[in-house]
């Protein structure tokens, strides 16, 4: 074989990501507030952009059902039929400033040369007065351990006492429990063993009750004292709750000394209590903020408009760069060349990232029609696949949008995510049913089941399979599980108890 050195050429097609489509991939799947985070990030860095303070509401979208006759109304958003960010950014004069408006910071009235306003004094409120009143200031939530530590401060005054509570505090897990003996903290802080569980058992009284427990016995026992509720019998019960996890309530009855009654008391009294009392701590709750609003229209279709509270809107001034350009130096010209570029992929990936959410979110809506008229036992299985060859584009695409995007319905808010179920098949080859809806229907018959005929595994696929599903006897197990349903046995020794 002869070796040298000789010249080819080979054609081959491979996928470049350039930056700018990275930043469209992570806008697309972007939560509403990382989306508004990143603007945020680069109204900072880019001079060029500014945000866009105009009051107005984007135009609504009807939404079409599973009727023939209104699928034409999908015609109207032909246009974002495109998935695929254009190759070049053109100048987008909507999200541009007139030369000289008082937006883009020159012209009009009270304006000086160097751009900046001039107000006569006294001619109106300062922007960076603060005209809210002390009343209407919330205070800022406290934490756990700011709380402990006050209680700490009052229920204590000697320092060994306020040391030992100050470590107790720093050993607190999230569920608020101390998972170690008092013995084992006596050890390693060096003093004696009674002396910290009198403080310790001093802090279990705190607010909330049952703070600083070893277990979880420990743990319900301190606040059943604190309610003084904490009697013989009810400390019976605490020394045997896998009898309670196992329902066992015959046995209970024998070692707690009570009858069914009694008994059936004292567990709905230990259900009012709190097996984590440290795990509230967790900060004040986010309120989801759905990303796409949908309501009735007047016709009987559905009606969806992107929510303009989560939708960042930017616009690029380009009075300012052509200012600016005219006395800039070469590198100066560079840059803002770049920012120019930068802002403008921006404004577009914006725009395409909320025509696609709202494309994904229309034809969603049309999939599971049923659903919004019917319920869950009327969803439907659906795929990613099944909407990305509606919509015209790729599974990637669709699961990037529906991650962390919710809807708000006349059903309440859902996750996009919530709506793709796997299929069941059905007897006799007639149409597959969601699994959540079959999940649905299983709880629907336990709750409806008769104390004197409790269903077992086995009698639930008969009634599905009656109704058409054709379910496995451990698929029902496994979804019964999912949903927190005791077992047959268990259900019917809580069922013999009286209410």
């Amino acid at each position: 074989m002869a070796m040298g050195p000789r010249l080819e050429f080979r054609q081959t097609q491979s996928l470049v990501m350039t930056p700018q489509l990275r930043q469209a991939i992570k806008l697309l799947q972007f939560t509403n507030l990382e989306a508004a985070a990143f603007v945020e990030e680069e109204l900072q860095r880019n001079p060029l952009l500014e945000r866009d303070e105009r009051i107005d509401t984007p135009p609504e979208r009807p939404a079409p059902d599973q009727r023939p006759e209104a699928l034409g109304e999908l015609d109207a958003v032909a246009l974002l039929r495109r998935e695929k960010l254009p190759d070049a950014v053109e100048a987008d004069h909507s999200n541009s400033y007139d030369v000289g408006g008082a937006a883009d910071g020159s012209g009009g009235p009270g304006m000086l040369d160097g751009g900046y306003a001039s107000l006569p004094r006294g001619s109106g409120p300062r922007d960076d007065m603060d005209m809210t009143g002390i009343d209407d200031l919330a205070e800022a939530p406290r934490s756990l351990r700011v709380r402990l530590g006050e209680q700490l401060r009052l229920g204590f005054t000697d320092p060994v006492d306020r040391m030992i509570g100050a470590h107790l505090i720093a050993l607190l897990d999230p569920a608020g429990r101390v998972p170690h003996s008092t013995e084992e903290l006596a050890r390693h802080m060096g003093l004696d063993a009674l002396r910290v569980g009198r403080v310790r058992a001093a802090m279990m009284r705190f607010d909330p009750a049952g703070l600083f427990a070893e277990n979880l016995r420990d743990c319900l026992a301190a606040q059943l004292a604190d309610r003084n509720r904490l009697d013989p019998a009810m400390a019976a019960l605490l020394d045997h709750l896998e009898m309670l996890a196992r329902r066992d309530l015959r046995g209970l009855m024998a070692v707690c000394g009570v009858d069914s009654e009694d008994l059936a008391d004292m567990i709905t009294e230990l259900r009012a209590l709190d097996p984590k009392p440290g795990a509230g701590d967790g900060g004040p709750l986010h309120q989801v903020i759905p990303d796409v609003l949908m309501r009735h229209g007047p016709g009987g279709d559905w009606l969806l408009e992107l929510n303009p509270d989560t939708m960042p809107r930017v616009l690029v001034n380009e009075a300012y760069h052509a200012r600016v350009s005219l006395r800039a130096g070469r590198e100066d010209k560079t840059f803002l060349g770049e920012s120019l570029s930068s802002a403008n992929w921006l404004v577009k990936s914006l725009q395409q990232r909320a025509n696609t959410i709202l494309r994904v979110a229309a034809e969603v809506v049309r999939q599971q029609d049923a659903f919004f008229r019917g319920g869950v036992g009327h969803l439907r299985p659906l795929i990613l696949r099944d909407i990305a060859e509606a919509v015209e584009m790729h599974e990637s695409t669709v699961s990037r949008v529906t991650a962390n995007k919710y809807i708000a319905t006349p059903r309440g808010v859902f996750e996009l995510k919530y709506f793709f179920t796997t299929a069941i098949s059905a007897v006799a080859g007639g149409e597959s049913h969601s699994a959540e809806s079959v999940r649905h229907r299983i709880r629907g018959l336990v709750q409806a089941e008769h104390p004197d005929d409790v269903l077992s595994d086995d009698a639930i696929v008969a009634a599905l399979r009656r109704e058409g599903v054709d379910i496995a006897r451990r698929t029902v197990a496994k979804y019964r599980e999912a949903l927190r349903i005791p077992s047959s046995v268990q259900r019917k020794r809580e069922k013999a108890m009286p209410a």
